[in-house]
């Protein structure tokens, strides 16, 4: 772990701090076809197909594809993604709803061996683990992008991978509470400079949950609707009953794997919120916070993470235009990670590399924003 995290870490002088990633539509190593996000199925099901062998070669699956993640950002071919598509395809959308099949069939061929072959606690938490990796990795992106979109169809399928991971919650706290106060200290689910991953675990989910139900209630009040109407609490109700039936059908193991897959799930996804606005803040005015701008999300640009999180690292864009398609956010300029999600994720785990490795970049990109910029000559 030290050995990957200091060889990521090596990485970060070579990613610019504040400039866009360079096109890479020239590189060969690279493709602009939009089919490059099926790639995304890779781990799903390269999951399935070990797990049909046994929980622990699943388990080594999920940790083996992380790791090749952090380590392929490294690559200079691997390092920049295409330019952003000019509209959504086809092959966009199947990218995405094709994720909600894999997943779902993901969990019922696990559940299904886990009844038929007799496994106990200790298949049941590598198992979890694995395809936690993959619930929350990549299943709780496509429901973010999906929860997103205007399409009936798709916010309901969002709703359903988040109830899968038990945090259907993050359904209200995430589109009506985190983007409106991201970049803030209200915020739950943004990280303050200096504050550990581990500090910022507890923080966020009693946050984002206490949120999330506050929020509930308010536009329940607003449209004068009665907690029947509230899909949030359907969508808790439904959490809690499928944890009984699960129980009472298939055991105390079945049960564990459900909640071991949720909990990392859960986890990747807060480690992500915990990477995507740290130390960055924006400034208030007369209790007013100002407009949320590129200079206020980290940033990254590398090709096969960017095809696995559907462009979630091109996250400025995102929050600037929260209803715009995956495929067309840009790679704008503003603060650079040292190298892409998968890679800061393992430098999260230790505090002291993370701070070492971010706290220059907040201190270099504050001192670019102060240094006036030369103007053209007449």
């Amino acid at each position: 772990m030290l050995e990957l995290t200091a060889a990521v870490l090596n990485a970060s002088g070579e990613c610019p701090l504040t400039k866009a990633p360079r096109s890479a539509q020239h590189d060969s190593m690279t493709s602009s076809h939009p089919a490059r996000f099926l790639l995304a199925w890779m781990l799903p099901l390269a999951v399935l197909t070990a797990a049909l062998s046994s929980a622990w070669a699943a388990w080594l699956t999920t940790l083996l594809f992380q790791l090749c993640l952090a380590m392929a950002e490294r690559f200079p071919g691997l390092r920049h993604s295409p330019p952003s598509a000019s509209d959504v395809t086809a092959w966009h959308r199947v990218a995405l709803h094709g994720h909600v099949v894999l997943q779902a069939g993901l969990l019922a061929t696990c559940l299904a061996m886990m009844a038929t072959r007799g496994w106990h606690w200790p298949e049941a938490i590598a198992l979890g683990i694995a395809v936690g990796g993959v619930t929350g990795g990549q299943g709780i992106t496509m429901a973010h992008e999906l929860g997103h979109s205007r399409s009936r169809l798709s916010r309901l399928c969002a709703w359903l991978l988040m109830s899968s991971v038990n945090y259907s919650h993050f359904m209200v706290e995430h589109y009506r509470g985190h983007h409106v106060r991201a970049a803030t200290h209200t915020d739950p689910a943004t990280a303050r400079k200096g504050e550990s991953l581990w500090r910022f675990l507890p923080r966020s989910l009693l946050g984002s949950f206490v949120s999330a139900w506050a929020l509930e209630a308010q536009q329940l009040r607003r449209h004068r609707h009665n907690w029947v109407r509230s899909p949030l609490l359907w969508s808790l109700l439904a959490q809690l009953a499928w944890l009984v039936v699960l129980f009472q059908w298939l055991g105390f193991a079945a049960l564990l794997f459900w909640c071991v897959q949720s909990m990392y799930a859960v986890f990747l996804l807060e480690a992500i919120n915990y990477i995507e606005h740290y130390g960055l803040v924006r400034q208030a005015s007369r209790g007013k916070s100002e407009a949320f701008d590129l200079h206020h999300a980290w940033n990254a640009d590398h090709f096969l993470t960017n095809c696995f999180l559907v462009n979630l690292q091109r996250h400025s864009d995102h929050h600037m235009h929260a209803w715009k398609p995956f495929a067309t956010l840009q790679a704008l300029p503003g603060p650079q990670l040292p190298t892409g999600y998968a890679g800061c994720m393992f430098l999260a785990l230790i505090p002291r590399v993370w701070f070492g490795a971010m706290h220059r970049r907040l201190a270099a990109y504050a001192a670019s924003q102060a240094t006036p910029q030369p103007t053209p000559s007449s």
